[in-house]
């Protein structure tokens, strides 16, 4: 790949900047808003929802601040460049949340047994208002959803806080028909489980990414499968596909061929090839010609 198609490569998956100053900007808006509506309204569910709120504010920075690494130039000391860490950011927010989400629960269970005095009609007023900031913060991150790990999570947080949102306006109109208190508590454990739902996947596919997994839009035997089939190619060892950021996937292979190179324009179809079957855009294959004299010591898959 030549500095111009790195360069362009570079400018399709970059996250972003707009949405997330946006999505930053009217969302810690509504995180001050919330939060003092929730302690006059003495709500644990409006004050849950106005922390997990939060929590995504900080997530949308960080996640920002680690695209804004990802774009910088590679160098002698970072020779892949900084782009692992909006790897690293993906995984610190699903973790931070997760524990913010155990606090929550904690908070909503001592409510369930000693629930406390509610304004409804203030939580019914700022959860409608939370419906439309976050089901339009996810709209700015639609677009983006497929291609990158942090942006889905953005758009995954800010959907379902949308919902949530949705949620704690209808407790708050059951409140204010019957006069229930536990529902508001009883909603916060929901808001809870749904966090927990939402993130979990997430967590998984960060933590899995951080580890050097093949990224879960690859499938391992394919890219084998499809190496293997080459003109010329008579077998494929020490096959290594992982993340080099949430947006960028590289591979590594030695392809046995014992008629000998093929020639650049081979290396170069092999490479637009997994590019567009896999989204696997920094390719570096090795041709071998399978001396008997002088065998690969990485033959064997779990050499390393």
């Amino acid at each position: 790949m030549n500095a111009h198609e790195h360069a362009a490569h570079l400018n399709r998956a970059a996250l972003p900047d707009r949405a997330f100053a946006i999505g930053i900007a009217i969302n810690t808006a509504y995180v001050v808003i919330e939060g003092v509506v929730g302690l006059y309204a003495n709500s644990v569910a409006v004050l849950a929802d106005a922390g997990h709120n939060l929590s995504d504010v900080l997530a949308l920075i960080l996640a920002w601040g680690a695209a804004a690494l990802a774009r910088r130039r590679s160098s002698e000391r970072f020779t892949y460049g900084l782009g692992s860490s909006t790897i690293w950011a993906a995984l610190i927010n699903a973790v931070v949340l997760l524990v913010a989400v155990g606090s929550i629960a904690w908070e909503a269970i001592g409510r369930l047994f000693q629930p406390a005095t509610l304004h409804p009609g203030w939580i019914i007023a700022v959860a409608l208002a939370g419906v439309v900031v976050n089901g339009a913060t996810a709209a700015l991150f639609f677009a983006g959803r497929k291609r990158d790990l942090n942006v889905r999570g953005a758009y995954l947080h800010m959907a379902a806080d949308a919902a949530v949102s949705l949620g704690v306006a209808v407790a708050g109109g059951v409140i204010l028909a019957t006069g229930w208190l536990w529902i508001d508590p009883a909603v916060s454990l929901v808001v809870s489980a749904f966090i927990v739902y939402g993130t979990w996947g997430l967590l998984l596919e960060a933590l899995g990414m951080a580890l050097h997994s093949v990224p879960s839009s690859v499938r391992y035997a394919s890219v084998m499968d499809y190496l293997g089939g080459l003109p010329g190619v008579e077998s494929v060892h020490d096959l290594h596909v992982w993340g080099m950021s949430t947006s960028d996937t590289a591979l590594t292979a030695h392809l046995v061929m014992p008629r000998g190179h093929p020639g650049d324009a081979f290396l170069e179809d092999a490479a637009h090839e997994l590019e567009r079957r896999f989204g696997i855009w920094h390719a570096t294959l090795q041709i071998e010609h399978g001396d008997a004299g002088h065998p690969c010591k990485l033959v064997e898959h779990h050499v390393v």
